[in-house]
């Protein structure tokens, strides 16, 4: 698998675990006989700040992949100019 592959699953994980944050926390507050903003948050301190840290690093770390392999392609495709380039002026 290249950076690109690997850069675009790191951002899919991330999602996924910042949509389970607040999938979680919308099932424990399921059981309750009411609903509101304050019990949603309170629900969200339940499930703790360990997802919403690994989704953020997931994140940085894909968007490190991506930026990595893209910045390596317009290496290469400036050395295969200048090469073509070069071969141009010693024709």
């Amino acid at each position: 698998m290249n950076k690109r592959g690997t850069g675009t699953i790191l951002i899919v994980v991330a999602a996924l675990l910042y949509c389970t944050k607040y999938l979680s926390a919308a099932i424990f507050a399921s059981n309750s006989s009411s609903w509101g903003s304050d019990i949603f948050q309170n629900m969200l301190s339940y499930t703790g700040g360990d997802l919403g840290l690994f989704s953020l690093i997931a994140l940085v770390a894909g968007i490190i992949y991506l930026v990595w392999e893209e910045g390596s392609a317009i290496h290469t495709r400036r050395k295969e100019k200048l090469s073509q380039l070069e071969d141009f002026m010693k024709k």
